[in-house]
């Protein structure tokens, strides 16, 4: 059993890699609250007024989420906790938040953390991240049609999709909760090709192998 954490710009496709991967390894799957967000739609309509109570509603809904994954160790999410921080780091830099909706943010996520802390197992086994090219994404975020996630005619929208994008690769680099891969979206496609399923599958199970095999190892040489 293990805990899986689903990683990536907005349109990477991580409902759908949740789902497949959920599906072939038997776990359970956790998805990104958008249906019953009551204030997403308000966020892109106006970034500035609404991107701290969007920020502090999605820390909410994710701190619940990694509570129950980590605490049941067979789930897979399609966002986590560990990710937050990127998107209210973007929304400050663009002048969204102020520098004391930040230091809010970044206290409560503090304490979140900690709380996680006092949990058993500690962290997910690993992170998937998927990335792509930004022509890519654009694409992905056309093609699933929510109207207000589109970039007609809305340059300042374009502007965050691309200020995200610009700061994922650094995130990547910088976790260190766990192990970690990288799969491409632009050279895999779970849902148009029957071959790439196996060969992400294949990836997926190799990585967590490992992972188990430096965990057992980090063990022993701890006693």
């Amino acid at each position: 059993m293990s805990v899986i954490v689903l990683a990536g710009m907005i349109g990477a496709g991580k409902s759908t890699y949740t789902e497949f991967i959920a599906r072939e390894m038997g776990t359970q799957a956790f998805y990104e609250s958008v249906d019953h967000n009551p204030i997403l739609d308000k966020f892109y309509e106006n970034q500035e007024k609404w991107a701290f109570s969007l920020q502090i509603f999605f820390l909410n809904a994710r701190f619940r989420s990694i509570k129950a994954a980590l605490s049941d160790n067979n789930n897979v999410l399609d966002r986590s906790i560990y990710e937050d921080a990127l998107f209210t780091k973007v929304n400050h830099l663009q002048g969204n938040i102020s520098v004391e909706e930040m230091d809010i943010y970044n206290d409560l996520l503090d304490n979140m953390m900690e709380e996680l802390d006092g949990i058993p197992k500690k962290a997910p086994d690993l992170l998937i991240y998927l990335d792509g090219s930004f022509e890519m994404i654009l694409e992905r975020i056309k093609k699933r049609g929510r109207d207000f996630e589109q970039i007609d005619d809305n340059p300042d929208l374009l502007a965050y999709y691309r200020l995200l994008y610009d700061n994922y690769e650094q995130w990547y680099q910088d976790y260190d909760y766990s192990a970690k891969i990288k799969l491409s979206i632009d050279q895999y496609d779970i849902v148009e090709r029957m071959e790439d399923k196996q060969a992400v599958l294949d990836i997926i199970e190799n990585a967590l192998a490992e992972a188990r095999s430096t965990e057992a190892m980090a063990a022993f040489t701890a006693k």
